[in-house]
């Protein structure tokens, strides 16, 4: 079987389960079974698969058919235009996750002449991969990544390794904010905020194989919200940014609580591209 066929037949199967995105995530399973990228593979579509590579390949494409992510399947998800390491030890970041990322760097850019230090904390920060982002781009920046899943940080540790950053992504076990050693100009949190009634319903892709730590919010999903507010009037910097990402229908409710907490902050909702409001946004 060549390759063209075999991407063929398991777009199919794919599609047959009712899985979104088939031939993208045909493909994305041949290149990690071959260990090439997209141009090599259709360069070569008219290749045989060798016996190995087709028991290995179709093996990875029952996992996908049993809901197993993609992502947990290959190890890899890009983020930001960046590649990072996941498995099943933390949640798989979300493309809607990127507004924290870009109204972070955008308070920074402005607030910050260049090579001047800029401290930053995320809180919940799985993976690393908004930690590593903003590392990234911030290149005077100090990241503290905080989490309370000691295997969480075990990832987060890699990546920051794969990415070299650790000398200035400061990975923290711990609560909230209660590791951290001092206030900072810039929190940015991804908490768990799923309704405790929504997680039986959510996909199996999320609800089977994600860390269920890194998704229940408890009733109304603002349990963590709550938490972190009260912690974050101790631990930013007068005239700083608080960025909190919140579900939908979540944000009328999360902003008046940052209100409680910062009564003289500005505090407004930012919605993400399909207009939801995504983000509570404090600037105290």
């Amino acid at each position: 079987m060549s390759l063209k066929e075999a991407l063929r037949q398991a777009e199919a199967l794919i599609a047959s389960h009712n899985i979104p995105d088939a031939r993208v995530e045909a493909e994305l399973l041949l290149m990690h079974c071959l260990g090439i990228g997209k141009v090599e593979l259709y360069t070569k579509l008219d290749q045989p698969l060798s016996s190995s590579q087709s028991e290995s390949f179709w093996s990875l494409v029952q996992r996908r058919l049993r809901h197993e992510p993609t992502a947990y399947i290959v190890k890899q998800c890009q983020f930001y235009g960046v590649e990072f390491h996941v498995d099943p030890r933390v949640l798989i970041p979300r493309p809607e996750s990127e507004l924290l990322v870009e109204l972070a760097l955008e308070f920074a850019e402005r607030g910050f002449a260049l090579g001047e230090p800029c401290l930053l904390a995320d809180v919940g920060t799985g993976s690393g991969a908004i930690a590593i982002a903003l590392a990234l781009h911030l290149p005077q920046a100090e990241v503290y990544a905080l989490d309370v899943s000691a295997a969480a940080l075990e990832v987060a540790a890699t990546n920051c390794a794969r990415h070299a950053v650790e000398k200035r992504v400061h990975l923290l076990l711990g609560d909230m904010l209660q590791p951290l050693p001092r206030p900072v100009h810039v929190i940015v949190a991804n908490l768990p905020y799923v309704r405790d009634a929504d997680l039986p319903r959510l996909a199996p892709e999320i609800r089977d194989f994600e860390p269920v730590v890194a998704l229940a919010g408890g009733a109304d999903g603002l349990a963590a919200v709550r938490r972190l507010l009260p912690q974050a009037v101790k631990k930013i910097i007068p005239g700083g940014l608080l960025l909190v990402e919140v579900g939908d229908g979540q944000g009328a409710t999360a902003a008046d609580l940052a209100r409680r907490c910062f009564p003289t902050g500005s505090i407004d909702l930012v919605p993400d591209l399909s207009g939801t409001d995504r983000l509570v946004r404090v600037q105290t």
